[in-house]
């Protein structure tokens, strides 16, 4: 589903993001991505989504080589993703429906469709009867549960999460973990950036672990291989 072959990135100056990076993750597969800062997380989730291109390499996502993707096809590729980012991007003057149905709005579904879509995605993360309520009101866990609602309206095939627990306690971090592990249950290659390593410990996924923008192979975490 995504795949990564032998993918390097240098920005001007000569400074290497990552270096010869090679994974496969399956099709309804979950996998950590673990690192300092700086490692290179945020370098790799932006070649998927793309708003980044290998300097060398393919990253590859369903069969398509990303950097072969026409300005045409490009649209219609990012529907199929949904990205969870750890400040929620949340629109302050809009309600938690229309939050929600911006993805919707922007693939041209019909009122009867989008509303359909939207009260299933809030129904899924425990958020149905909040639906007209502004997102200034909510606490940071429900906000944090809104944008995984949006991030999932569309369906997406690939669910990418960069640090979405960074700002919650352990309890919440542990609800949002179990939303992303039924969606991978669903059939979508789900893949989370995190730096938390005791939330990471908590669960037996595969880690993708880089290091100064190498990913290393045989990553340990708590005395367990979950390469």
């Amino acid at each position: 589903m995504i795949q990564f072959e032998n993918v390097s990135k240098k920005y001007a100056g000569g400074q290497a993001a990552l270096q010869n990076v090679s994974f496969e993750l399956e099709r309804g597969g979950l996998a950590f991505l673990i690192g300092h800062s700086g490692a290179g997380k945020s370098t790799l989730l932006r070649m998927i989504m793309p708003t980044e291109h290998p300097s060398s390499g393919k990253v590859i996502v369903d069969g398509h080589d990303l950097r072969q993707l026409s300005s045409r096809k490009l649209p219609q590729y990012r529907r199929t993703l949904g990205v969870v980012f750890q400040d929620h991007q949340l629109l302050s003057d809009r309600s938690v429906f229309d939050n929600v149905a911006l993805p919707l709005r922007v693939s041209g579904f019909s009122h009867r469709d989008m509303g359909r879509r939207v009260r299933a995605a809030l129904d899924k993360v425990g958020l149905l009867g909040k639906e007209r309520i502004m997102p200034g009101v909510l606490s940071a866990g429900e906000r944090q549960r809104v944008g995984v609602a949006r991030a999932v309206v569309n369906r997406p095939s690939v669910l990418l999460a960069d640090e979405p627990t960074g700002n919650l306690d352990p309890e919440l971090s542990g609800e949002i973990m179990d939303l992303f592990e039924q969606f991978s249950q669903m059939g979508a290659c789900v893949l989370i950036a995190s730096h938390d390593l005791a939330l990471v410990a908590r669960y037996k996924h595969r880690l993708l672990s880089l290091e100064h923008g190498r990913l290393l192979s045989g990553s340990h975490l708590g005395g367990e291989n979950h390469a």
